[in-house]
């Protein structure tokens, strides 16, 4: 940490989501979910529909794009399929991704006020990092909880308390700052304040999230912060 005194008012923790919050890793998972389904002679799917199918980690949307396709999966091949899934998506994970507007400003301008940081994700530990190397995000971040780190993913509140614990805070201290149901409830469950993003993975309108502010990028984070410390 940079020694620096947070802002009056600022939660001492930022949590963040990672698909349709820092990143738009809808292309390469698209990209990916059609390999894999072509190899069944199956697909493909379109942008918007596998967008439509992220949000509850890469098993999920395994299972739905093969659902989708008039294939539903028992539970053997839904293993098999998620493995082979995986493989074809390290290949990809940063070829098409893009960090979302604002992501890389918002989190150098947290650090640099004394904010800890942390990412909870329902992707597994290891492309979670591996994006995050890529795109320079790691070195300000206290804790990484990805879906396969043995904690119950989102919507349940485990990983946000494990991040947390990680991190040394309580949930008053912390806000969580993400786009979809899954990231709020998560959030209302572990007792957090929650910043929804416009622009991401959700199938329910942001509006209807029922999250304390609404931002439309991160480009807008450090002034929702200041707008929450003043409702608080």
């Amino acid at each position: 940490m940079t020694g620096a005194v947070v802002p009056a008012g600022w939660p001492q923790a930022v949590l963040f989501d990672l698909d349709g919050t820092l990143i738009d890793s809808a292309p390469d998972l698209h990209a990916s979910v059609n390999l894999l389904l072509v190899r069944h002679s199956l697909g493909p799917l379109t942008l918007a529909e596998v967008i439509s199918m992220i949000g509850n980690g890469v098993k999920k949307l395994v299972e739905r794009a093969f659902a989708a396709c008039g294939r539903p999966l028992d539970q053997a091949d839904l293993e098999r399929e998620l493995q082979a899934m995986l493989g074809i998506y390290g290949d990809h994970l940063t070829v098409l991704t893009v960090l979302m507007p604002g992501a890389h400003e918002s989190v150098q301008r947290l650090h640099a006020a004394g904010v800890w940081l942390g990412v909870v994700t329902n992707k597994p530990q290891r492309p979670t990092e591996a994006i995050l190397d890529h795109f320079g995000l790691s070195p300000y971040l206290g804790a990484v909880v990805g879906g396969d780190t043995g904690v119950e993913k989102k919507p349940a509140p485990d990983m946000i308390f494990a991040a947390l614990e990680r991190l040394g805070m309580t949930p008053d201290q912390a806000v969580m700052v993400g786009d979809s149901p899954a990231d709020v409830a998560s959030a209302r469950a572990a007792g957090v304040a929650v910043i929804a993003v416009r622009g991401g993975y959700t199938t329910v309108p942001v509006d209807a999230l029922g999250a304390d502010l609404i931002i439309e990028s991160l480009e807008h984070l450090t002034a929702a912060l200041d707008r929450l410390s003043r409702t608080s």
